[in-house]
């Protein structure tokens, strides 16, 4: 019960209330967990991730700044340190958090150090925030496997890691835009060349959580 009114949510502690008045066990909502992630356009981002199977839901806003209750407008200006980011809460009986490490590395591009896709500056910079030390060495071992499959040197690779700080959600307009907005957000994503990066970056894996490859499996000239 403590984990779960930690995430903050009114509909999840409304959700505890009820489980408690109906007499139900608790321990089947102990399995619920947060990660956050930024990488570039949070429509795309937030479109990408709530689909997974064990995804419960998954919110726009803005994380890493030192600007309170930042707006749109202050976020795009590039000034305010915050970056448009996802909350994702899952249940980690369905999707473990490496596996959502995976879907999250084959969504971005992680050889961009200046935004992602057409969307430039520190607003739109990749990074996964950590809740808490299991999580950063997660995170880092994903890292780790995303160079290895990019055949990379993991210092190459522009996403950071940093400890999850306070997540303000966007503007109500921002939520989920690809669903509410379909025309506007299919033809940005097109026009912004997300998909066409991703597939030249990871190909049959662009956009999946598919294991990582073995060592076997990559191309990587012998010397």
């Amino acid at each position: 019960m403590i984990k779960l009114f930690r995430v903050g949510s009114g509909f999840w502690c409304a959700f505890v209330l009820i489980v408690v008045l109906l007499g139900l066990p608790i321990a089947v909502t102990a399995s619920v967990e947060e990660a956050v992630f930024a990488g570039g356009c949070f429509w795309c981002l937030e479109h990408d991730l709530e689909v997974l199977p064990g995804v419960i839901s998954a919110e726009s806003g803005y994380t890493g700044g030192n600007v309170s209750s930042p707006t749109y407008r202050q976020v795009s200006s590039k000034k305010t340190g915050h970056q448009e980011a996802v909350r994702v809460r899952f249940d980690s009986a369905q999707i473990s958090y490496a596996e959502l490490l995976r879907s999250y590395w084959r969504n971005v591009d992680p050889l961009d150090d200046h935004g992602q896709f057409c969307d430039h500056g520190d607003s739109y910079r990749p990074v996964i925030f950590t809740r808490d030390d299991q999580q950063e060495n997660e995170a880092r071992l994903s890292a780790n496997a995303a160079a290895l499959e990019l055949t990379k040197p993991r210092s190459s690779l522009s996403v950071r890691i940093k400890p999850a700080s306070k997540f303000w959600l966007a503007e109500d307009y921002h939520q989920d835009f690809a669903n509410r907005n379909n025309l506007k957000y299919n033809f940005y994503r097109l026009t912004c060349g997300r998909d066409s990066r991703l597939d030249q970056l990871w190909g049959d894996r662009a956009r999946t959580g598919l294991p990582w490859k073995r060592p076997e499996e990559l191309n990587i000239r012998k010397k």
